[in-house]
């Protein structure tokens, strides 16, 4: 079987986290170790067996809501019948411990995510939106 086949059956959770131009910039909140929290996220990620992924990205667009963090489901999860969550105003530890939370725990459409990061549920702007129908 073709190995791409092979790695898109078993495709993890995965948490894109946005480091564009106001995502992690001490800067705009110098309140938060953005450091701190992507070492977090990557250590969960190596120590969950391939069942997390992290990636990092540039600019994601709704930089009025950073810090960004979309968490995009599993193949397993996209069976279900789920879509990329995006997560804004991840700038705290509790926020980062609810994310590895629900991804340790399967993800979108495969675990339900805590009832305090559903209140950081934000809309993806227009051409993701747009890109997520195709």
């Amino acid at each position: 079987m073709n190995r791409s086949l092979i790695q898109a059956a078993n495709r993890p959770c995965t948490l894109v986290v946005c480091r564009g131009c106001c995502c992690g910039n001490p800067r705009k909140h110098p309140g938060t170790d953005h450091t701190w929290q992507l070492d977090r996220l990557r250590a969960a990620a190596v120590g969950s067996g391939g069942r997390l992924a992290v990636r990092t990205t540039d600019c994601l667009g709704p930089c009025d809501q950073a810090n960004i963090i979309v968490v995009q489901p599993s193949t397993a999860g996209r069976r279900a019948g789920a879509r990329a969550v995006w997560i804004g105003f991840a700038l705290d530890d509790d926020c980062t411990d609810d994310l590895l939370n629900w991804a340790a725990a399967g993800g979108p459409g495969v675990a339900e995510p805590p009832t305090t990061l559903t209140l950081q549920f934000v809309r993806p702007p227009r051409e993701a939106r747009a890109r997520a129908r195709r």
